[in-house]
């Protein structure tokens, strides 16, 4: 079984390490007998993903990665834990993917000619009641 990724990258079951352990928070007597939490760890450096996917996920600033170059999920929303799976696996595919997205360049636009009027002249304006306002000028 592999996770996909894109239509063209999967990730194979056994780069990703998943482990059950016992969910924090209420939830009565079962909760402290049943591990239905999620901890999911997945090697990037170590992982046959292309050398793009790895830089962009190695630069990004997110507190789920480690300095060694780890993703570490913890899935706990669901009470069983093949629901928690589901969710740690699609929240490491939804990071996958998102350091995948190449954000457009911005070009810079200059402002139009009215807009620049249109400026002065508010300048202008205010600067006229601001005028008004002073002692020395309103006793002329």
């Amino acid at each position: 079984m592999k996770l996909p990724i894109s239509s063209h990258v999967a990730i194979p079951e056994d780069e990703i390490e998943i482990t059950a352990i016992r969910a924090q928070g209420a939830g009565g007597q079962n909760v402290n007998k049943l591990s239905s939490a999620i901890h999911l760890r997945f090697n990037i450096r170590a992982s046959s993903l292309p050398d793009f996917y790895k830089e962009r996920l190695l630069a990004l600033r997110d507190s789920r990665i480690t300095k060694d170059g780890e993703i570490v999920l913890k899935a706990q929303r669901y009470r069983t834990q093949e629901g928690n799976r589901e969710d740690a696996l699609a929240r490491l595919q939804a990071l996958i993917r998102s350091a995948a997205v190449v954000q457009k360049a911005r070009k810079p636009t200059r402002p139009t000619a009215a807009s620049k009027v249109r400026r002065l002249e508010g300048k202008t304006r205010r600067s006229r009641v601001k005028d008004l306002r002073r002692k020395d000028m309103a006793e002329e």
